[in-house]
């Protein structure tokens, strides 16, 4: 059997695969435990300095495999427990790496698929990207994350849109809407762009990088003294790192810093 995750390692990246192309990587219980694990892995793993998410075959993700979830129904399981036990704990493993993750977007993203992708730190979408809050359509509410995420990269009033009405946001439309970082013009282009993206950042200074991200979670849903306390708590843990020490005495030598991640 073909693995679900494929994990390949180049230098500090780490790119996670979706491998089930043939159902445009839905997403079964297999799927969603190897993600789900190997999250918390590189959680701690600190020879991974970023993360780039992809999908086999011509779909990013579409969401939860319905067949398996129709096979559940008919033997009675009408509580959808993955959420608990997969799709919140990779929603959070996603929202609290602390090293920046990249999603490459070729193809549908919709459903949990989209969730995960809003999840990431920058997406990467090409001409045929398209994003879909595709939850209503199947009678259900939104999970992995999206009520959390949606919002804040596209407001209130239009995540209740993306969401009540269920329609696909095709490429152009999903970079105005800041659905995706950057589109680029080639789907072939789509994971070699985030797979350089990942190497810029998995080349700056982690320990920073992962301090940001954790301000800006705390900064956007507390009050300003939260605020500025997170800011105070990072910067205590950045300016002992040798990334930091090492990055002043460069600048006062006029060469670029070399970041070690530590």
């Amino acid at each position: 059997m073909k693995a679900p995750l494929l994990v390949d390692r180049t230098d500090a990246v780490v790119t996670l695969t979706l491998n089930r192309p043939a159902s445009m990587n839905s997403l079964d219980v297999d799927l969603k435990e190897a993600l789900r694990d190997t999250l918390a892995q590189l959680e701690t793993d600190r020879s991974c300095r970023a993360i780039v998410l992809a999908g086999a075959g011509r779909a990013f993700c579409v969401g939860q495999d319905l067949r398996e979830h129709a096979g559940l129904l008919e033997q009675g399981h009408t509580e959808i427990d993955t959420v608990r036990k997969h799709y919140n704990p990779i929603a959070q493993r996603l929202a609290n790496m602390p090293k920046p993750v990249v999603a490459a977007i070729r193809g549908a993203a919709a459903g949990a698929g989209a969730g995960i992708s809003l999840l990431c730190d920058f997406r990467i979408g090409g001409p045929s990207t398209s994003i879909l809050m595709a939850f209503a359509n199947v009678g259900l509410a939104g999970d992995t994350g999206v009520s959390w995420s949606l919002p804040r990269i596209v407001g209130h009033a239009r995540a209740l849109e993306l969401l009540l009405l269920a329609e696909p946001v095709r490429s152009e439309d999903a970079y105005k809407m800041g659905l995706l970082s950057r589109l680029v013009l080639d789907d072939e282009q789509v994971l070699p762009v985030a797979q350089e993206l990942a190497a810029r950042l998995a080349a700056g200074p982690t320990v920073a990088y992962g301090a940001i991200k954790r301000e800006l979670s705390i900064g956007d849903a507390g009050t300003l003294s939260d605020a500025l306390a997170a800011e105070a708590q990072a910067q205590a843990i950045c300016g002992g790192t040798d990334d930091h020490q090492a990055a002043v005495h460069s600048f006062l030598a006029k060469q670029k810093p070399i970041f070690t991640g530590r």
